[in-house]
């Protein structure tokens, strides 16, 4: 529950920074495709995903269905202009890491398909 308040939060902050002014960047910019091809399930860790695309922008806990607990670092970038929007782009990377500190799963969202 809490992770998809903390998505439905950063999401209405986000559209709320860009609707504030004319021309709006919010987050970093990192490359998903690039993390992708570096990331590995099992074996990464969180010293890796730090180097790769720095400090995140917010952290947090996920605990599955079986109640297993995961750390989870969350990175977004945002970047729009007004009037209209129509240029828009918004992505969202959310990493899950095992006590260990190694990654256990990620998942990610953009607008720039």
């Amino acid at each position: 529950m809490m992770f998809y308040f903390s998505r439905t939060a950063s999401a209405s902050l986000i559209v709320f920074l860009l609707a504030a002014c004319s021309t709006i960047q919010a987050g970093r910019d990192f490359d998903v495709r690039t993390f992708e091809t570096k990331i590995e399930r099992g074996i990464s860790t969180q010293n890796q995903v730090r180097t790769w695309l720095g400090a995140p922008a917010g952290t947090g806990v996920n605990v599955d269905t079986g109640g297993e607990r995961f750390d989870e670092w969350t990175y977004y970038f945002a970047s729009g202009k007004l009037p209209d929007m129509s240029g828009a782009k918004i992505k969202i990377l959310q990493v899950k890491f095992d006590k260990q500190g190694i990654v256990r799963g990620y998942n990610w969202s953009t607008s720039d398909q």
